[in-house]
């Protein structure tokens, strides 16, 4: 029986995937586990493989084309089978899941699932009901609680509105985010919408994002303006055929009975101002008001793997957006003139200074990102009750044995990187440092994953590595300075920042000699790690030159008493002051 294979949810925060490349074509035979196609998601391209063996019969679209979670991807079969069914009903479930009547609301399924690349069924999507609002396009299964709105019962919840096809709430965008900033509307109440326009670029705790409409019509309503914040799940906005849809009867029903007048004020400014948003340079490249380029995620995956620069493309869709075309038709003759634009656009943004004796400031919105960071480190700097240990480790060995090391290493292993192994080792030998607070329980972890504080240009990441301990140091070298790039671009997934035991925070390549660092939750210590410097020390009765670097560990007085915090240290000081102990 022919099964259909739907957009399958590849990321916490996907709503939405590109097909980046088909590897089988309808009519081709497909075998379980064969790769089918990769998948651009939010976070990643990830490859696509084949549960079943069967024939490709249809493909939900082409290369370059978008599907939102749920959506019809594929139906492998027997050659000649009708399909016609699974067709009309667009992956309803009827005859392929084996779900009808029940849905895919998010309870029905463990979230666990929702990642695997291998299946595909439903099985493994019922987690996207709750953060696809804004792209579902309103079909979510209407359940015996569930009661649509009509005209003698004005919605006053949320649920009702999220199955109005006209309504776009704001969509979940990252596994912490609560709600999200408008960074710049690219379309202005009144302006068409067709399917794949950029309708606003929103700002997370973790990145600004574009949001792409999902259906065409004409943009009757806009939730807030540029710089206001809208909680996941608010009314962003309306999209619908003008004199057709009652925008008051849908805001009234999301805001409350009044709201209308102030909602609607909101977007007479918000048309005043959208032109503003969008700042070009002779019309060869379009940039937001934050300065981001605006491009297409294939179009900035194409570029990464060309080496091009996106300040160089012209882009030609919507607004100057950069296409996957413009970057196949890229020619550097251009480079020149798109460099002298991108200067002139600069400086207005900013005043470095006053003039000689005026006072002035500058006041800088709260991004979304270190916003969760204060709320994060406050909680547990007030929560926890946070003691410091100090010690000093004598670093001559390590110096020498990097140098070896880098030698025959197929990656240059840096200082960081062994103290992070030693570490791991430590915490195998002092469990009760590897644990966290739970409450009325303290977790004792038998697995060693180990956090890397990583700054980036809004703020702090800490992505993960996994199982440390069993991990060689080229291993671990080239698995932070991988995690690190994708930080810094943006492109980590949650399973790259959860899950960690221990942090470990470095600013030695700062020149800091020594400073305390508050606890990454859920972990029970945080080790700060300051600069190698040479200093008078004294060995054997003499007088002479040495590494020495010191570390301090902040404690969760909780969980880690002085005494066990003292015995880590002094492993790890003697694994640091002889190497080969890691090896052991």
């Amino acid at each position: 029986m022919a099964e259909a294979i739907l957009m399958p949810r590849l990321s916490d925060t996907m709503t939405e995937g590109v097909i980046a490349a088909w590897h089988k074509k309808v009519g081709d035979s497909v075998k379980r586990g064969e790769l089918l196609a990769e998948i651009e998601t939010d976070k990643a391209t990830m490859e696509l493989e084949s549960y079943k063996d069967g024939t490709l019969l249809h493909i939900g679209t082409d290369k370059g084309g978008k599907l939102q979670v749920n959506d019809l991807l594929a139906v492998i079969g027997q050659p000649g089978e009708d399909i016609s069914g699974i067709l009309k009903g667009k992956a309803s479930g009827d005859k392929a899941q084996g779900t009808s009547g029940k849905g895919q609301g998010p309870s029905d399924l463990p979230t666990g699932q929702a990642g695997k690349t291998q299946g595909t069924s439903a099985k493994a999507q019922g987690t996207s009901g709750k953060t696809q609002a804004a792209g579902d396009k309103g079909s979510k299964p209407t359940t015996s609680n569930e009661q649509p709105a009509t005209s003698t019962q004005p919605a006053t919840n949320k649920i009702d509105i999220t199955q109005m096809e006209e309504v776009v709430l704001m969509p979940r965008l990252s596994d912490t985010m609560t709600e999200g900033v408008i960074a710049s509307w690219q379309k202005n109440v009144g302006d068409a919408v067709k399917k794949g326009d950029i309708l606003a670029e929103i700002e997370t705790d973790k990145a600004t994002m574009e949001l792409e409409s999902y259906k065409t019509g004409t943009l009757l309503y806009i939730g807030a303006k540029q710089g206001e914040k809208i909680a996941v799940n608010e009314l962003l906005c309306i999209i619908g055929e003008k004199g057709k849809v009652d925008v008051d009867a849908i805001v009234n029903a999301a805001k409350g009975q009044g709201a209308n007048d102030k909602a609607q004020g909101a977007s007479d400014k918000q048309q005043a101002t959208s032109n503003q948003q969008q700042v070009t340079s002779n019309g060869e490249f379009a940039a937001s008001s934050n300065g981001r380029i605006k491009a297409s995620p294939l179009a900035k995956k194409l570029a990464a793997e060309k080496g091009i620069d996106l300040r160089d493309v012209h882009g030609t869709g919507d607004g100057g957006r950069i296409t996957k075309e413009d970057i196949d038709n890229y020619k550097e003759s251009g480079v020149q003139g798109r460099e002298s634009g991108v200067k002139e656009a600069g400086p207005s943004k900013y005043i470095p200074s006053a003039p000689v004796g005026e006072e002035s400031f500058e006041d800088i919105p709260v991004s979304q990102m270190r916003k969760t960071i204060a709320k994060r480190l406050a909680e547990s700097k007030f929560t926890s009750p946070h003691f410091y240990l100090t010690m000093s480790i004598d670093m001559d060995k390590v110096v020498e044995s990097r140098a070896k090391l880098n030698e025959t290493s197929p990656v240059k292993i840096s200082f960081n990187d062994i103290v992070l192994k030693a570490c791991a080792v430590a915490l195998k030998q002092h469990p009760a440092v590897n644990s966290s607070w739970l409450g009325d329980t303290i977790r004792r972890n038998h697995h060693v994953h180990i956090g890397v504080a990583v700054a980036v240009e809004e703020g702090l990441l800490v992505p993960v590595v996994r199982f440390a301990d069993t991990k060689s140091l080229s291993q671990i070298a080239a698995e932070v300075k991988e995690s690190a790039q994708k930080a810094k671009n943006k492109k980590l997934q949650p399973k790259d920042w959860e899950g960690n035991t221990f942090t470990i925070s470095n600013l030695g390549m700062f020149g800091i000699e020594e400073f305390t660092a508050i606890i990454n939750p859920p972990d029970a210590c945080i080790l700060a790690i300051g600069g190698i410097t040479q200093v008078p020390v004294v060995k054997d009765g003499q007088i002479r030159i040495g590494h020495v670097m010191k570390v301090t560990m902040s404690c969760d007085h909780r969980v880690v008493d002085g005494a066990t915090g003292s015995a880590f240290l002094q492993t790890l000081k003697a694994l640091l002051e002889e190497p080969l102990r890691m090896l052991v």
